[in-house]
């Protein structure tokens, strides 16, 4: 699951910017991130920061503590950008491989 959720963060984030919080709720609302370890959240949005797809600034104008809010950057866009070439292409290899197999159980009269 972790292998997806960096991409699922930087997508959130082209909606707008967010508080940890916030975007521990919207991964909890989608089925392919619910089960969402905040610390994993929060470490990856730090590595993050460090890598350049994101910045964060302090909120002190809400009511309660400061809260650091998250935003992506131009290189995080193209950062998105990637991992979505790279999962079209691995789907599209995956294709050719299930095709072959499908092939291969027809021919031999199993098909799943």
């Amino acid at each position: 699951m972790t292998g997806f959720v960096q991409p699922w963060i930087l997508l959130i984030l082209t909606e707008a910017p967010v508080h940890g919080y916030q975007m521990v709720e919207k991964l909890r609302d989608h089925p392919d991130t619910a089960s969402i370890d905040p610390g994993f959240l929060y470490r990856t949005l730090r590595q993050f920061e460090r890598d350049g797809y994101v910045k964060s600034t302090w909120d002190m104008g809400a009511p309660g503590p400061a809260r650091r809010v998250y935003e992506i950057t131009s290189e995080g866009v193209e950062y998105l950008h990637a991992w979505g070439e790279h999962v079209r292409g691995a789907r599209e290899r995956l294709g050719r491989l299930l095709h072959a197999y499908d092939t291969y159980c027809r021919s031999k009269g199993s098909v799943e």
